[in-house]
């Protein structure tokens, strides 16, 4: 199945077993900035631990794989876990929404966006750059993660919460990478 059809399953999924959850990552980032080419999709999910059960017997094999106890390590954990679509290589990535204040504020900002015909919850853009930064220097200076915050900035950057950027570069210690963001951009 096509990356748009397994996103538009997993979240009817989701809904059905009323999971609430976030797209975030380069799907995101495609959205609100420069698409390009991604091979998975990335989810903040706030998955209870009765749903898993549900949510991997909805995905069963041979199609699908997905291992019930490295989800249920994941979810107790609040880590990452994996879906695969075994024929199309397609590959979800559901992250455990955390105790972290800087996942609960994203994950409270999230909006419905239309992608492929279906109402989704998306990242904002202003989560969406300081996620992307985050991953690039927690990568070691990761250039298409640096890219895809640098695109989703210009792009968006009349419709930005500027204030809110600031705020969470400073928490989340990105002041180098944001100002390396700031001094390359091509805004109006």
């Amino acid at each position: 199945m096509s990356q748009q059809e397994l996103l538009k399953r997993v979240v009817k999924e989701l809904e059905k077993l009323d999971v609430e959850y976030m797209l975030t990552g380069s799907l995101v980032s495609s959205l609100q900035g420069e698409p390009r080419a991604t091979h998975d999709i990335d989810l903040l999910v706030e998955l209870r631990p009765t749903a898993v059960n549900s949510l991997a017997a909805a995905f069963p094999p041979p199609d699908f794989y997905v291992s019930e106890e490295r989800a249920r390590q994941a979810v107790r954990r609040k880590t990452m876990f994996n879906l695969i679509d075994l024929k199309s290589g397609g590959k979800v990535d559901f992250w455990s929404l955390t105790d972290e204040p800087f996942d609960r504020s994203r994950f409270s900002r999230r909006r419905t966006e239309r992608l492929f015909d279906v109402l989704i919850q998306v990242s904002s853009p202003e989560d969406t750059i300081l996620m992307k930064l985050r991953w690039a220097r927690e990568s070691g200076g990761s250039a298409k993660q640096y890219g895809d915050a640098l695109r989703v900035y210009e792009v968006q950057y009349s419709a930005l919460d500027h204030d809110y950027l600031e705020h969470w570069v400073k928490r989340l210690e990105l002041q180098r990478i944001w100002g390396r963001l700031k001094r390359e951009a091509e805004t109006l």
